[in-house]
């Protein structure tokens, strides 16, 4: 497996060793051991599926202390634009994002640690995303930012994505900066 340092040191492009042959192939999507040896340094506790139509916007969600969670991303099927946002106001990138394309085909997948908002953008026709993190889902707990924020810039390269109900009344960015702390 090979591991990529985004320009957020604590975020990680993790590419799984693929192995190929007539009938089709195989990865290993996540080994306790050889993961915390790359920098993926927690426990996983729950595994989600996700399917989404091309335009979905999911995000940008965060879970606030203490119930924060890290993130193994992995593509099952189509393309995303994945989205994060650097929470943790004592960062040396607090406040910057990445945003990197991910795809079934390129079989890549994104860590994210706890103090991250994420979202993503479906590209593709539809999507399929697993994910796993570090803590179970709290309602008491989560948040979100709106996706766009005139501070994300995200406006610039999507155009009216679909959205749920939750997702459209988010805050934007300077009210949780203002209301929560990291």
């Amino acid at each position: 497996m090979d591991v990529i340092k985004t320009e957020i040191a604590d975020v990680l492009l993790i590419r799984p060793k693929v192995f190929t042959d007539l009938r089709g192939n195989f990865r290993e999507t996540y080994n306790e051991e050889r993961y915390r040896k790359a920098g993926v340094n927690c426990s996983f506790v729950q595994d989600n599926l996700v399917h989404s139509k091309q335009n979905v916007f999911r995000g940008l969600h965060f879970q606030l202390p203490p119930y924060q969670q890290a993130k193994l991303i992995s593509m099952v099927h189509g393309e995303i634009l994945d989205i994060i946002v650097d929470l943790r106001k004592k960062s040396k990138t607090y406040l910057q994002q990445i945003r990197i394309k991910m795809n079934a085909e390129n079989e890549d997948q994104l860590f994210i640690p706890p103090g991250f908002a994420h979202g993503y953008h479906v590209l593709s026709n539809d999507a399929c995303i697993s994910y796993k993190v570090s803590v179970p889902y709290a309602p008491d707990h989560q948040g979100g930012i709106r996706w766009d924020d005139p501070e994300l810039k995200l406006t610039d390269i999507i155009n009216r994505p679909i959205l749920s109900d939750q997702d459209k009344d988010l805050p934007w960015l300077k009210d949780v900066l203002n209301n929560y702390n990291f």
